[in-house]
């Protein structure tokens, strides 16, 4: 939806579309329509702070028909009811990058919301904090770069789900995103796995129990 907002406004500037090279770049970055790499290659004929709320305004309208990724309600469904292999609930916890006006607009329809019912509330935006967990715990979904180096650094496991742009632009340079983190090992160790869809995770993979 974003990327479709801020085409939409490229268009009507006499732009060009995102290409996915610069997509790839900007996935993941707070603000990053507001940054350098955006501005010096979309050289918009107008100041960023004026590009910036027009932005908002178009996001503010396409977010009303923004609905969850194929596969997403099924995940949180299951994991909400989910146990490890001792037998143990699983913890589901959200945290997002994203500012809060923009977070609003992102969950504002009722089907988000419903999906955002299986998170706590303490649990939301910022993650969990309420015990001590091992970041080796963790499981994240991510499909932003960023945020699968991030996972990684941390010492977490990682499940990429990028869109199909960002996977393809990538696709040569996405051993190195493998082994962003010294601290938990190198390519194909289990701890970073690409998929083409929330549809395709593999939950006994994982030991995570979701027969009932």
């Amino acid at each position: 939806m974003i990327t479709l907002a801020t085409n939409q406004l490229l268009e009507q500037y006499g732009r060009p579309a995102l290409t996915a090279s610069i997509r790839a770049q900007l996935m993941g970055v707070p603000d990053s329509t507001n940054g350098d790499v955006f501005h010096n290659w979309a050289k918009v004929p107008i100041p960023r702070e004026q590009f910036a709320g027009e932005l908002k305004d178009q996001m503010r309208k396409n977010f009303q028909n923004c609905t969850p990724l194929p596969g997403a309600e099924k995940l949180l469904l299951n994991l909400s009811r989910a146990r490890n292999a001792a037998g143990d609930r699983i913890e589901l916890a959200l945290a997002s990058s994203t500012k809060s006006q923009r977070f609003e607009l992102k969950i504002s329809r009722p089907e988000t919301k419903q999906l955002l019912g299986f998170f706590p509330p303490e649990r939301r935006v910022l993650g969990d904090d309420s015990r001590p967990i091992l970041p080796s715990e963790c499981l994240v979904f991510e499909d932003s770069v960023p945020g699968v180096e991030a996972g990684r650094r941390a010492g977490m496991r990682v499940i990429w789900v990028p869109h199909p742009d960002v996977a393809a632009e990538y696709q040569e340079s996405s051993g190195a995103i493998h082994r962003d983190n010294s601290h938990v090992g190198e390519v194909d160790d289990g701890w970073t796995e690409i998929i083409p869809s929330l549809e395709e995770f593999n939950y006994e993979k994982y030991g995570i129990d979701v027969r009932f």
